[in-house]
């Protein structure tokens, strides 16, 4: 291939009249104008100085154009480096001066984009990115490029420090993509309903790539928005998500089974998913979420079955191309069944952190095995649980306590919506566990630490409970725990 990345992604939909985002406002752009589209903006870019090998800093609000510009860089050889909305002009900075982009695409909105690189500007109304676009041509000679040569970096949330850039390379983009197109079962026939936002792992290289190969539909929504995941689904054949939008979706009394008979799967991912909303869910639709987990660094590890049993409270088995397996701190492989750092390799892992090789050498090791930071076990049969980030684990005493298994007790129990375990200094233990709680309800505390008393040994038990009216969340719906430490550390 000339371009494995475009040739695989968009190359093939030239010409093709088909419907490939169908926009709730109205309208459908086929494939064949997002390809056109792509050029010019292709053109746009280049004519702006872009050059092969750029990398292009993209923090615009959901739009076709958006998702073509991903294209465009593709195209012509540039690097995308999406980033979250949410972020202020001095976060912008750092991402710009640190990955060195040679333009800054913004919003025309926004008045604090810092002025340290070229900037140019893109909506869904236009802008200077736009408008060069609008008078460019529609074909763009296709820059060749090798399947081993970066695509995108993607920077990480930065919870337990500076973000880093992960380099994402041509190969790591396709393998995950066409592993995931098959293991779903993505066809042409599909409509998806994609409602993430698209400067993530999962809304960009996951849904929109596997659509891509599949060569079917999205529905494409700005932003998550239950009225309108309501009205498509009789028209729609999948949704991927994060747990917010099954939540979000069981509160709307229109989800029955009726509304979902021409869904085929939902699938969550990004957040772990409550075993009540599994169950809830299921009993509601008929449909067994499957859930999968992912990385900024690898894409997609892991995936419940398609056609088997997908297990609530875990997160499947490995990809076909993928191998797992779960260490100890040392590196050394633990048993099944055994809790431990989740290591992974394969084709989807990265290809380390921008301008940090000390970094990229403390968690990639020099046989390829990248080290996710989860903890997690895998039983004999395969199937992976997830109990919490090595930075959650509570050391209390010389015990290890995994949060996770607290709170799935606290869940468990009546007036608990959801909760979040951490771990507080204690100048006895060294640390002990803290529970902050969110109720649906009326919450009987001393029923509630009765019921943990019952359930676990007394180390694991919460020495503090607190209740609040929601969890600190990132936009992609994980609990921000380093956000409860630096509340509640004191």
């Amino acid at each position: 291939m000339n371009n494995p990345l475009y040739d695989t992604m968009f190359a093939l939909h030239a010409g093709r009249d088909t419907p490939f985002l169908l926009l709730p406002e109205g309208g459908t752009i086929t494939h064949a104008a997002f390809v056109a589209r792509a050029a010019q903006l292709a053109h746009a870019l280049v004519g702006f100085g872009v050059q092969t090998g750029d990398r292009v800093a993209v923090q615009v609000e959901k739009c076709p154009d958006m998702l073509a510009l991903y294209a465009a860089c593709a195209q012509m050889g540039a690097i995308f480096l999406p980033l979250n909305t949410a972020y202020t002009g001095a976060e912008l900075r750092y991402f710009v001066e640190d990955s060195g982009a040679a333009l800054l695409v913004g919003d025309p909105g926004r008045d604090d984009l810092p002025d340290i690189t070229r900037i140019e500007t893109l909506s869904a109304r236009g802008g200077t990115l736009a408008d060069a676009a609008d008078a460019a041509p529609k074909v763009f000679e296709t820059v060749a490029r090798d399947a081993d040569d970066l695509a995108a970096f993607l920077y990480t949330s930065g919870t337990t420090g500076r973000s880093k850039g992960a380099m994402l390379s041509q190969r790591n983009l396709i393998s995950n993509a066409q592993t995931l197109t098959d293991l779903w079962q993505f066809t042409a026939d599909d409509t998806l309903l994609h409602a993430l936002p698209i400067f993530h792992t999962h809304g960009l290289f996951v849904a929109t790539n596997v659509m891509l190969i599949a060569g079917g539909p999205m529905v494409f929504m700005p932003r998550l928005d239950v009225d309108q995941l309501i009205d498509w689904m009789p028209r729609a054949t999948a949704l991927m998500g994060v747990p917010t939008f099954y939540t979000r979706l069981l509160d709307d009394a229109r989800l029955d089974r009726e509304r979902v008979a021409n869904m085929r799967l939902f699938i969550s991912g990004s957040a772990p998913l409550l075993a009540e909303t599994h169950r809830a869910f299921e009993a509601r639709t008929g449909h067994r979420i499957l859930e999968r987990y992912g990385m900024t660094e690898t894409n997609m590890n892991t995936s419940n079955p398609y056609d088997g049993d997908r297990r609530a409270g875990t997160v499947g088995l490995p990809l076909p191309d993928v191998e797992l397996r779960v260490c100890d701190a040392a590196g050394t492989e633990l048993s099944r069944g055994e809790t431990g750092t989740v290591e992974v390799r394969g084709p989807n892992v990265f290809q380390g952190y921008w301008n940090m090789p000390e970094k990229t050498a403390e968690e990639l090791r020099q046989n390829g095995f990248f080290i996710t930071g989860d903890l997690g076990a895998q039983d004999d049969e395969g199937y992976v649980t997830i109990v919490g980030r090595g930075k959650d684990l509570i050391i209390s005493g010389g015990y290890n306590i995994y949060p996770k298994e607290i709170e799935t007790v606290l869940d468990a129990q009546p007036g608990v919506l959801e909760s979040a375990v951490i771990g507080v200094p204690d100048a006895d233990l060294g640390e002990v566990p803290l529970a902050v709680l969110v109720a649906s309800g009326d919450l009987d505390m001393a029923a509630l630490r009765g019921a943990v008393e019952g359930a676990l040994a007394r180390f694991k038990q919460p020495r503090r409970y607190v209740v609040v009216d929601a969890l600190p969340r990132n936009t992609m719906g994980k609990v921000q725990k380093v956000a409860l430490r630096a509340e509640y550390g004191a």
